[in-house]
């Protein structure tokens, strides 16, 4: 589970990233990275109801997401600067397994 240092809250900052961000895409995923003034990186996640009409399809998504937030953490303790990271999930997603949504993400993870 993301602490809640590590999750974008408020509206406005989303949609800070959203406009400022830096655009990558990725398989089925669209993400926004934006330099932040904290040391924490920070995650959201969007998933609309176009990826699936079932809530519990979209609650599964955003678990496969946030555990592979948490295990990044872990891996970028050494990162001097933190970011911002805005995940969009476009349809076709749902049908994809964890290892295969880990790798989609990865390419773009590693490159910060």
């Amino acid at each position: 589970m993301l602490k809640k240092k590590n999750r974008l809250q408020k509206k406005k900052e989303i949609d800070e990233v959203f406009r400022k961000g830096e655009t990558r895409k990725s398989g089925f995923y669209v993400i926004k990275i934006k330099n932040n003034d904290l040391k924490d990186w920070r995650f959201g996640f969007i998933i609309s109801q176009k990826v699936s009409k079932k809530a519990s399809v979209r609650n599964r998504i955003k678990r496969r997401l946030r555990g592979l937030a948490a295990g990044m953490l872990g891996k970028s303790t050494t990162a001097k600067t933190g970011k911002d990271i805005l995940v969009i999930v476009k349809p076709g997603a749902e049908k994809d397994d964890f290892q295969e949504t880990g790798e989609a993400l990865s390419g773009i993870f590693v490159a910060q």
